[in-house]
């Protein structure tokens, strides 16, 4: 969910080709594609978006358990799923390896240098692009699945919205696992329901303030939203205005129709999106 550095994309690429490799071991029965176990998981420990970490670091053995099935598939059975299987098994594989990330090292304690906010996933070492995971026949770091994998293979902008970060503004998680029946329409309501909130979308006056997502991944936006831009837009900026107009609440999806509307990039905030307990 970091900004990424496109010389570090092909550096990797060109080193390790991105051939998956099936581990020969036989298949199982079947893949989950309801994600039964997974969706207990979540509706346990997740709340309006947040996360109830010290309660899913207690219950390691079901996360764990939900992580095997990933790592069970075989890399073959995966490239033969129907593309709305394999998008959300990827999403939700990025979602769960995060949850992992965070509950390996939870409490998060960083050192007195450290840059903040102190308890956030910037804070373990290595998160997106030294940590390993197995899925489908590959070891895979967070950056690997959601650059190398999302992004490339399904040219899919909405996963914007999806993929979590554990941080407050990033989009929430949620309580649900992603499903290729539900994808359509979990991919357009998560996409509202983070336009609409403070950390998505805000307006002064005729400035339309909207989340560093659409500063660092704008781009991704433009085949579907901004090919054709207006005169003195970029593509990048039309895609950012036609998105908030989309799906964004009534007040910002009027002002991103204005001609003289201003674009403004709001602060992310990495705090980690952990449950607000009373004090």
């Amino acid at each position: 969910m970091i900004p990424f550095r496109a010389a570090a994309v092909i550096a990797l690429a060109v080193a390790s080709a991105w051939v998956p490799v099936s581990t020969g071991a036989a298949q199982p029965p079947g893949f989950d594609h309801t994600y039964e176990a997974y969706a207990r998981v979540l509706a346990r420990h997740v709340q309006a978006g947040r996360v109830d970490y010290r309660g899913l670091a207690a219950e390691r053995t079901a996360l764990a358990g939900v992580s095997a099935g990933f790592a069970a598939v075989d890399a073959g059975a995966e490239r033969g799923w129907p593309r709305a299987e394999r998008l959300a098994f990827w999403i939700n594989a990025y979602n769960l390896f995060t949850l992992q990330a965070i509950v390996d090292h939870y409490p998060i304690r960083a050192g007195w240098l450290s840059r903040g906010p102190r308890n956030s996933i910037r804070q373990i070492d290595g998160v997106w692009d030294r940590l390993t995971w197995k899925a489908a026949g590959r070891t895979v770091t967070l950056d690997d699945i959601e650059h190398r994998i999302i992004r490339p293979g399904f040219e899919e902008p909405r996963i914007h919205f999806a993929v979590n970060c554990a941080s407050v503004g990033c989009p929430p998680l949620l309580g649900e696992p992603y499903r290729a029946a539900d994808l359509e329409r979990q991919l357009d309501a998560n996409a509202r329901a983070y336009l609409a909130s403070p950390q998505g979308v805000r307006t002064d006056g005729r400035t339309l303030a909207v989340t560093s997502i659409l500063k660092w991944y704008g781009d991704d936006f433009v085949a579907r939203f901004g090919s054709k831009p207006p005169l003195g837009r970029s593509p990048r900026d039309a895609a950012i205005l036609r998105v908030v107009e989309a799906f964004g609440p009534p007040e910002a999806s009027t002002l991103a129709r204005d001609p003289a509307v201003r674009i403004a990039f709001l602060d992310y905030d990495w705090s980690l999106n952990d449950v607000v307990r009373p004090r």
